[in-house]
């Protein structure tokens, strides 16, 4: 937690800069939604199909028009500001930091914004020649404010519903809802819904640095990081269509966290002719208390009134605390012998109080060997390698990321009845494991660097194994343990294999009057589960009761998908009856029919079920890649920077929900090539109410490839000569910027930078920016 910003000025004098930035950002990529007439026909279809009347006014659905764009209300281009000021001032002695920034941001999501306020103070002062102190600190206030926008919800509503009535009052769902759907007006809840968090956040810290004896320094940093924060949400009361809430709703709650860092360290750096010895030994402790505070009330005589004493219905109150704490000595010799020969050891004793007596501690060693080659008299003579360095190091590090108290059993406090009279208990939910321990990360690897042709081509080269023995992972619990099997402990039961390589090349290609430089950056990495919590696979995503999306299990990658394997889609009833038993039955409404997705029996036991679900997919990308190119001509300098992600797969979850066709839910257009008959189509199946076939299962239907290439960002700016403006400023840089410009993809969801585990469930789309800015110099 230390802050490591802008200190003060690199040489003697004051600086004085502003600097300030407008933009513009919109939803790209956003996924396109069925309009009125085209749900009404799907839902006509899947009425039918389902063996249910179909609506009697939806007789013509191209009457009905586009309808209502529910998911273009919501998202709207919107504005965004910055504003900074800062001053900086060194002497001899003492070297200042000062800045203000101001940033407003408006969401692209209706009724929602962002406003941040940030002060900075560093400082470092000489006070004799021998001792030195120095401050960094960071303080924010922000505040989110939002409606009660539910993006899935908003995608889903059903076009044919306007958004308002013709008394200018949000309407809902009315009528059969086999046809309108119970979709809460989206629109409505994101416009009348308040919610909001303000959050009061310090990060600093205070050092004293003091030499003892020549080339013996002691340094010792305190440092602390508060975060406060309120959150508040007021829901009034509302009757929109079949959709009521009769009483308005206030909810408030405080937080508080706050951590305390003390680190402590003694140097020696001394230098013997060819001999170069640095040495440090040293301590840190940490410690977090976390705490909140929340109750809600329903009712009010007047919406004016919100405030928790003015309410009458169904109080609630909430409250709890937790904390944690790492104490933590080290040591550490680096030497090395003429600037050719290095060498570096250290050893790490680390204690977590988030494992029990006799477990909290452990020794976490590592050592590194050099070799600067280019050094060496045989290497005089190659004058196009600068510099040429072979590395090769080994070290185990910790990981105690467990949460607190996992060692111990979870209360909670619960009511029941005895005698007819209700009275709480104390029950334990979580079974303890006191022999839980610290997580060791191994890992070995050889590295390079190397720079040529006067340093035009700098390339930094790294291949690495890296062993996780005792991996922390949840236990299985048996229900008839009388324990929770879904909150449960964790276990050190688990090994993991990570290989890779890691490439880093700067070139300079032109260095005369234009300029261009590349910056090129390239990672492979190929993991695999060697063991694991016995035979039994850990489910790492799920929609729910048996839809287990990925597990980690032994002999395949972290997070792989887990499911069924789709064969096309059934044309005929003769396709059906000679295929294994999906869903028996012969009525087309409530068992598999031709329309249906065919999944591959994997046993071959005529049956599809659990046994046929397999192994779908690896969301762990082959490499990923970045360039980054920089142009400079006279006063002009563009950068244009790329990344990218090969070889990854994607669970576009949200499918599951916008191309199921079995509710009264609006669906994208993909489902416009649905199957309507033989060969029309053998990969969109048919739409019938109900899902009795299960074609939204987890299956390899909704896997996709998620590699992908973006310019992330391109920006343009423009200094100012000297001799403009000369009299009132020392700088001025004119500056446009677009992020997120271009993505190049095959992926169908909104955008295929989803999280680690590869299940896209989130359903926000990408955000393209554009801003122009100035930066002036005083």
């Amino acid at each position: 937690m230390i802050v490591t910003t802008k200190r003060g000025g690199t040489k003697e004098g004051s600086t004085l800069t502003f600097d300030t930035f407008t933009g513009v950002q919109n939803a790209s990529n956003v996924v396109k939604m069925l309009n009125a007439s085209q749900y009404a026909s799907l839902n006509n279809d899947m009425l039918t199909n389902g063996g249910l009347a179909p609506n009697p006014l939806w007789t013509n659905p191209a009457s009905l028009g586009t309808g209502t764009d529910w998911v273009g209300t919501l998202f709207n281009p919107e504005m965004m500001s910055s504003y900074t000021l800062s001053y900086g001032n060194k002497t001899k002695k003492s070297n200042i930091y000062v800045s203000a920034n101001y940033f407003n941001q408006k969401g692209i999501v209706l009724n929602t914004d962002y406003e941040r306020f940030i002060v900075q103070f560093n400082s470092d002062t000489k006070v004799t020649s021998k001792v030195k102190f120095g401050n960094s600190v960071k303080i924010a206030h922000d505040i989110k404010e939002s409606g009660a926008y539910d993006i899935r919800s908003t995608l889903l509503a059903n076009p044919t519903q306007p958004i308002y009535d013709e008394n200018g009052n949000f309407t809902g769902p009315t009528g059969n809802p086999l046809y309108y759907g119970d979709i809460t007006n989206p629109i409505g809840k994101a416009t009348t819904v308040e919610r909001s968090t303000k959050g009061y956040n310090l990060q600093g810290n205070l050092f004293a640095e003091i030499n003892l004896l020549k080339n013996l320094v002691f340094k010792s940093l305190g440092g602390v990081e508060a975060n406060i924060w309120f959150d508040r949400t007021w829901s009034p009361k509302y009757s929109w269509g079949s959709n009521v809430q009769t009483n308005s709703y206030l909810y408030e709650g405080t937080n508080k966290s706050i951590t305390v860092l003390w680190d402590n360290t003694l140097t020696y750096d001394a230098h013997f002719g060819a001999h170069n010895l640095n040495a440090v030994v040293g301590s840190s402790s940490q410690s977090n208390k976390y705490d909140f505070l929340n109750g809600s009330i329903q009712k009010f005589a007047s919406d004016e009134t919100q405030q928790i004493d003015n309410g009458t219905l169904q109080p609630t109150v909430g409250g709890n605390a937790s904390e944690w704490a790492i104490m933590s000595y080290l040591a550490r010799v680096n030497y090395d012998y003429d600037g050719k020969y290095y060498i570096t050891g250290t050893i790490r004793r680390d204690g977590s109080s988030r494992f029990g007596e006799g477990n909290k501690w452990g020794w976490f060693p590592s050592g590194a060997l050099s070799w600067r080659i280019s050094s060496e008299k045989f290497m005089e003579k190659v004058t196009a390698i600068n510099d040429l360095k072979l590395r090769v190091g080994y070290g185990i590090t910790g990981n105690q990321d467990i949460g607190n108290y996992a060692f111990s059993s979870s209360y909670n406090t619960v009511m029941y009845n005895f005698n007819n009279n209700y009275v709480s208990a104390v029950v334990p939910t979580v079974l303890p494991n006191t022999n839980v321990k610290w997580e060791g990360q191994e890992q070995f690897n050889v590295g390079l660097d190397a720079s040529f042709f006067d340093s035009r081509i700098n390339l930094t080269f790294d291949a690495y194994v890296k062993n996780t023995n005792d991996m922390l992972v949840p236990m299985s619990v048996p229900v008839t343990s009388g324990y929770s099997d879904i909150y449960v402990p964790s276990i050190n039961a688990g090994k993991i294999q990570n290989k890779g390589i890691e490439l880093s090349l700067s070139t300079k290609n032109l260095v005369h009057e234009f300029k261009w430089s590349s910056d090129v950056v390239f990672s492979y990495n190929k993991n695999k589960v060697d063991s694991i919590n016995g035979d039994t696979p850990i489910i790492t995503g799920s929609t729910g009761l048996n839809s287990t999306i990925s597990l980690i299990q032994a002999g395949y990658p972290v997070n792989v998908f887990y499911g069924y394997v789709t064969d096309g889609i059934f044309q005929t009833q003769t396709d059906v009856n000679n295929h294994a038993v999906q869903m028996l039955g012969s009525n087309s409404a409530t068992s598999t029919a031709p329309g249906d997705v065919r999944f591959k029996d994997l046993n071959n036991d005529g049956i599809i079920n659990d046994k046929d679900r397999t192994f779908l997919g690896n969301p762990n990308p082959k490499f990923t890649y970045s360039l980054n190119n920089t142009f400079s001509y006279k006063n002009f300098d563009l950068t244009v920077y790329l990344q990218g992600v090969y070889g990854n797969d994607i669970y576009n979850a949200n499918r599951m929900y916008t191309e199921s066709m079995s509710v009264a839910n609006n669906q994208t257009t993909a489902t416009l090539g649905r199957w309507t008959g033989v060969g029309s189509s053998n990969s969109m199946p048919r739409a019938v109410y109900g899902d009795p076939n299960s074609n939204a299962r987890v299956s390899d239907r909704f896997v996709e490839d998620g590699s992908y290439l973006r310019l992330k960002n391109v920006s343009l700016s423009y200094n100012f000569p000297d001799s403009v403006f000369n009299n009132v400023f020392s700088s001025i840089r004119l500056y446009f910027s677009a992020q997120n410009v271009l993505t190049f993809t095959n992926y169908k969801g909104f955008d295929p930078e989803v999280s680690a585990n590869g299940i896209d469930n989130s359903v926000y789309p990408v955000t393209t920016n554009y801003s122009i800015g100035l930066n002036l110099g005083f």
